[in-house]
């Protein structure tokens, strides 16, 4: 028996688990199940309770729940051994202050650098770091908002890349990679949100170079539903892809809108579970 918690994503047995925790009944209904379908925004507890009782579940998110937020990224990337702008995380300002001081001498990287509170994604809580008094500023920042339980942060060497990152989004075994490119002078973020556009045939061998890398790094960490964001240095030297950021929530107008999405998400599916032996449990009139 195919049991879906997806709400665009028909099983022979279809649940909901949005917005409370899972109970005794979906403990009965993935007990008795064969593969569960779980949507992007399911609860780390509804995650587990499916792992620990299932064999097939869909998608893979034992990275996303073992390496929380910006800092998890990062020990990920680094136990991975993948190429990322050089970094520091601090998990709050007391550990920061430890290794700097009250008022740090100098810092960690040459001005400009990058500073990213560990919560946050579309550039939101993204900081371009230029000078010393912007520093102050945002670990004062940093300090209020511990005061409401957002804790932590990273510092990173900043990668010119002529305002432009590449998306690479994995949805089962299909991969699809554009450029985000920034064209207001005044943003050093390259997202959608901010006002950057889509470029999907520019340095198409750049796109390879990634892709080949985002490929082999999901084999290795079981990750199959999510958007990578790639930096190229437009520096001299060699073009290497350097991990960014894993988003496991990404906007879908780079892959088309919601629809495109849903019809590649949905055919993923069907082909994860004609791996596993169960497509033949799909409803007919499963939406696609």
């Amino acid at each position: 028996m195919i049991l879906s918690y997806h709400p665009c994503f028909e099983g022979e047995k279809n649940l909901l688990c949005a917005g409370r925790e899972p109970g005794a009944d979906d403990l009965d209904a993935i007990r008795s199940a064969d593969a569960v379908i779980l949507p992007q925004g399911c609860y780390q507890s509804l995650y587990e309770m499916a792992r620990q009782n299932c064999k097939h579940v869909f998608p893979n998110f034992d990275a996303r729940f073992k390496y929380k937020g910006k800092i998890g990224q990062i020990q990920l990337f680094r136990e991975k051994n993948v190429p990322h702008p050089k970094t520091e995380t601090h998990i709050n300002i007391d550990t920061f202050s430890l290794k700097y001081g009250e008022i740090p001498p100098k810092p960690p990287f040459i001005f400009p650098f990058v500073f990213k509170f560990d919560w946050g994604g579309e550039g939101d809580h993204v900081f371009l770091i230029k000078s010393p008094e912007d520093f102050m500023r945002i670990l004062q920042t940093a300090k209020k908002l511990e005061n409401s339980s957002q804790k932590g942060f990273i510092l990173q060497e900043y990668i010119p890349s002529e305002n432009r990152s590449l998306r690479v989004v994995i949805i089962g075994q299909t991969m699809v990679s554009y450029w985000r490119i920034q064209h207001e002078i005044e943003s050093f973020t390259s997202n959608i949100a901010k006002g950057a556009v889509v470029d999907f045939d520019t340095d198409p061998e750049l796109q390879k170079e990634a892709v080949k890398a985002v490929k082999d790094f999901c084999l290795r960490t079981g990750i199959d539903l999510a958007g990578f964001d790639i930096l190229f240095s437009s520096g001299p030297g060699v073009n290497t892809p350097l991990f960014l950021e894993i988003n496991y929530f990404f906007g879908r107008r780079g892959l088309g809108g919601s629809e495109k999405f849903y019809g590649i998400l949905n055919r993923e599916i069907v082909k994860w579970t004609d791996r596993i032996g169960l497509s033949k449990k799909i409803p007919v009139n499963k939406k696609t």
